[in-house]
């Protein structure tokens, strides 16, 4: 039962239906009290427990039609469920030992002589459960699965049987009958390879595509993958909220204060009824982040922008300013705008000019100077690439000395800094770290590090 429920929450999550660990053991429990046996109880009650919203509940009354269902051989299909059955709706057959086949080779070719298409579905659950269909993931699998469940079900011995009476009697009725069953073997079993191969991997192309745009550099994200990469953004920021926000409640309570807990029981003789607790400050950063918004950088800019408002349950405290020939602040409009109007106006009022640091960061260090304390951190967005003007490392060295720490991120690759215009070196001396940002997993493990500290 447990590898049936496995498997069949494998599947919702394929269809983007979450189900956490937590729901998983719910739905086990749901199930040792209604059992397998009324199939509308069953999605019901299954329903209940793993799926949450309207359009969870669509998906996942189509998942368990797909997955509880019985199997069709060559047209012959059960209606009624019964205690032979397994979760996938298949006739249950006992597992093939290590090394086994589901039926056994004379077995197999006992089956397909009588024709009995029952007792094959059963050799093909069987055979399809011993060699972990489930695990099925990519289109290019697919052969490779049918020849295991083949291999299960003992297609080798069969070959030899039909070489051996090939050679004896080529053009033998029976030879050609064999051949006939075996081209309708390999059909069904397709037919089972691909039916679950739908069922497992429903989402993979998704979520193939969202593996590739995490470790591509985003100045080359195409404008066709933003909205995926919007979406992908908000996954990982959720993901980071949920980390960091279950670590500061785990926080917030300390060790137990002694002296206070007895001082507050002198009335009960010393009997500790009530105990006072150390109290954990949580010292959350003040973030300020700078965007430069110019040309290509200004790709990789949207993503921290986006990333850090939609973590804004961690990093309460952020303000935001762009800049390519003036440096002005965003905040506001991320605070009260959706963040795809945010951004647009963002780089409609401050971007794609010509790029300059030295006026930017002294503009900077004007209107943020009631907030440069030990408790801020300065994120800086850039590729530091000054067109051979001021690069501002003046300024950005006064900041250095007011904050807690400042951290340059640069979207080029290490090899590009100081050449050309790059005024890197000049900069980084002024940073607690300089890092290359180019893809979403290097931003969301900087985002993570400076949200640890507020953890």
């Amino acid at each position: 039962m447990t590898q049936i429920l496995s498997n069949f929450i494998q599947v919702l999550r394929a269809a983007s239906i979450r189900v956490s660990t937590a729901e998983s053991i719910d739905a086990a429990s749901a199930l040792n009290v209604v059992g397998w046996d009324h199939r509308d109880q069953l999605r019901e009650t299954l329903s209940q427990v793993l799926a949450k919203t309207p359009e969870d509940k669509r998906a996942f009354h189509e998942c368990f039609d797909r997955f509880f269902t019985f199997e069709t051989v060559r047209g012959v299909e059960a209606n009624v469920p019964s205690d032979d059955t397994d979760a996938g709706g298949q006739p249950q057959m006992p597992e093939a030992g290590a090394g086994g086949s589901g039926v056994g080779g004379g077995g197999l070719a006992e089956l397909l002589e009588k024709g009995d298409s029952a007792a094959l579905q059963q050799a093909m659950a069987s055979a399809a459960r011993a060699v972990q269909i489930q695990n099925i993931r990519l289109f290019t699998q697919r052969g490779m699965y049918v020849r295991r469940v083949l291999e299960q079900m003992g297609i080798e011995d069969f070959d030899r049987a039909l070489l051996a009476a090939a050679r004896q009697q080529p053009a033998a009725p029976e030879v050609a009958r064999m051949r006939e069953r075996k081209e309708r073997l390999l059909e069904d079993v397709s037919a089972l390879v691909d039916r679950q191969m739908l069922l497992y991997t429903a989402n993979a192309r998704t979520a193939l595509r969202e593996e590739v745009l995490q470790k591509t550099p985003l100045t080359r994200i195409e404008m066709s993958d933003f909205k995926t990469m919007q979406t992908l953004v908000r996954k990982l920021a959720k993901r980071l909220v949920s980390l960091h926000s279950r670590r500061r409640r785990v926080a917030k309570r300390g060790q137990l204060d002694i002296r206070r807990t007895l001082r507050r029981n002198t009335g009960y003789d010393g009997l500790l009824f009530n105990t006072v607790w150390k109290q954990t400050k949580v010292d959350r950063p003040k973030i300020i982040a700078v965007c430069d918004v110019s040309g290509s950088v200004a790709q990789v800019s949207r993503f921290l922008l986006l990333f850090l408002y939609s973590m804004s349950e961690v990093l309460p405290k952020v303000r935001s300013f762009a800049f390519s020939t003036q440096l002005g602040e965003v905040t506001d409009w991320f605070q009260t705008k959706p963040a795809e109007e945010a951004l647009a106006l963002t780089m409609k009022t401050w971007g794609m000019g010509s790029t300059d640091y030295g006026g930017s960061l002294t503009e900077l260090e004007r209107l943020t100077e009631a907030d440069l304390d030990h408790r801020t951190t300065v994120i800086i967005l850039g590729d530091a690439r000054s067109n051979y003007g001021d690069p501002g490392a003046q300024a950005l060295r006064r900041i250095h000395e007011r904050v807690k720490r400042v951290i340059w991120l640069n979207p080029e690759p290490r090899s590009f800094w100081n050449i050309g215009d790059s005024a890197m070196q000049k900069l980084a001396a002024s940073c607690d770290r300089v890092e290359t940002c180019r893809t979403l997993l290097q931003l969301e493990r900087i985002v993570n590090e400076i949200a640890r500290g507020a953890s």
